[in-house]
């Protein structure tokens, strides 16, 4: 598929995909005529590509631990290490947040409902 059906597919622009792309996240071939040319596994890699970033995660971190989460047998032990480490952290932003969503429930259950 070409980049414009993977941005389709994925909603992600292909300005993004072309990042994606220059920071190794993703890969394309080049058609006769230079245009990419991307697998259908793209769409799903590119879909575990926006979640990690949207969990916080830097594309950098994103290219060193994307391999074993695609691909177990990849897994080393410092791989392996790294992605525990990368999964505690957005844990205890999940503990965070639950703490702020509480937060802003106690002082919207004193509101009125039409506020």
């Amino acid at each position: 598929m070409r980049i414009g059906q993977l941005s389709e597919a994925t909603g992600a622009s292909p300005r993004s995909l072309r990042y994606y792309e220059e920071q190794h996240l993703l890969v394309s071939t080049r058609s006769s005529s230079g245009q990419r040319i991307y697998t259908d596994e793209a769409v799903e890699r590119v879909a575990l590509i926006r979640d990690l970033f949207q969990a916080g995660l830097c594309s950098s971190t994103i290219a060193d631990i994307l391999p074993c989460m695609t691909d177990t047998a990849s897994q080393t032990p410092i791989l392996r290490a790294r992605l525990i480490s990368e999964r505690a952290i957005i844990s205890d932003q999940i503990e965070a947040m639950g703490k702020t969503l509480k937060a802003m429930d106690s002082v919207l259950g004193n509101l009125p409902l039409d506020a």
